[in-house]
């Protein structure tokens, strides 16, 4: 690759306004709800029977609740919620003891709040209670979440609280971090696309350029943990992944989510998948396909454009320990070193890219 094809230009930039790379610029973010619009840490109170919601675990029946925030203007505004864990892997009680959690409000008792427009929202929780460790995996995640928001909009919006919850039944006090997460018909929504369920994604329905930014921002991060064309068991596809469209018809833009399998949050229990050639989810593994090397270039320059922008999301994070600023800016370093080189992106893309899209992003001949 000639180094000249980095280089921004007039062509790129042009190839960059469209939805697959539209950046979230002052006009698209004054598309998001009042919750987003904002990047300031949300004091936030939880009461609840989180005793039975803990011991329970339901994922269909809700508890009742309250949630109440603190204002810009310092006084606290309480609201009805309910509540029932989410999840998969963090849902099971032999991975996190405090699993994640999904907040349900009445739309009509959020009017003229900071939550209003929301219904249901996830809840990303700390997973272990008794290792203050993993409030920062909370921090970690939230921030690559905040760094595919600075590549495009179309990117799920988030926002971290500082949360007490107070469980009704013991009287126990507990503060952590968490974020909320914006809903895929939200993202849609505000730039112009519609949110579709479908059972499998054949490689040709994806949107090129889309699907090689997703590929790079997850080689980015570390992270292996998705699929662009295969569902979960009993799930719409795909794994960790939804998927949008401007007709609700092909092509789909994918649009990821759930990040603490990957190397940037590098959680202590992420393994990567055996079939992979890595022995920690630390290290990368590009699982983007040939097929797209011709667009590589533009794709990377886009990453090369943001790079201060994201370094900035990382500085800028104050409720990250300085142990975690330190190492995410390390990984990031890392990965800008190698698409700045050309000689690196041939070696570590372009000559290691996937024959076809499939479930693990593994060319046929690979071994299992």
């Amino acid at each position: 690759m000639e180094s000249s094809a980095l280089r921004l230009s007039t062509a790129i930039l042009a190839v960059m306004a469209g939805p697959a790379f539209a950046h979230a610029d002052s006009a698209v973010r004054e598309g998001l709800a009042p919750l987003f619009a904002d990047h300031a840490v949300l004091e936030a109170t939880i009461r609840a029977p989180l005793t039975t919601l803990m011991d329970v675990r339901p994922d269909e029946d809700y508890l009742d609740g309250t949630f109440a925030y603190k204002k810009a203007d310092g006084t606290r505004k309480e609201l009805a919620v309910r509540l029932r864990t989410r999840g998969n892997y963090r849902r099971d009680e032999e991975h996190c003891d405090f699993a994640p959690i999904r907040l349900n409000f009445k739309t009509r008792k959020v009017a003229a709040s900071l939550f209003e427009g929301q219904d249901k929202l996830k809840l990303v929780t700390h997973c272990r209670t008794n290792d203050r460790r993993f409030e920062q995996l909370v921090a970690r995640e939230y921030i690559v979440y905040r760094l595919l928001q600075e590549l495009t909009s179309v990117s799920y919006a988030v926002r971290l609280f500082d949360v007490t919850y107070v469980d009704t039944e013991s009287g126990e006090e507990l503060n952590r971090l968490a974020f909320v997460i914006e809903d895929d018909e939200a993202v849609a929504k505000r730039n112009g696309l519609q949110a579709v369920k479908v059972e499998r994604v054949a490689p040709e329905q994806l949107d090129r350029r889309r699907q090689n930014l997703i590929h790079v921002f997850e080689y980015m991060i570390g992270n292996t943990e998705y699929s662009f064309v295969n569902p979960e068991p009993d799930k719409d596809c795909c794994h960790n992944m939804d998927m949008l469209s401007s007709t609700g018809e092909p092509p789909y833009l994918p649009l990821p989510f759930d990040y603490d399998f990957s190397g940037m949050v590098n959680a202590p229990y992420a393994q990567p998948n055996p079939r992979y050639p890595i022995r920690t989810v630390t290290l990368r593994y590009y699982k983007g396909v040939c097929a797209n090397n011709d667009i590589l270039p533009d794709t990377l320059a886009l990453f090369l454009s943001r790079r201060g922008d994201m370094e900035r999301v990382v500085g800028e994070a104050g409720f990250l320990s300085v142990r975690s600023r330190r190492s995410l800016r390390q990984y990031l370093n890392a990965f800008f070193g190698k698409i700045s080189r050309p000689a690196r992106v041939r070696r570590d893309l372009i000559e290691r890219c996937n024959a076809q899209e499939n479930s693990y992003g593994l060319t046929p001949e690979a071994p299992p």
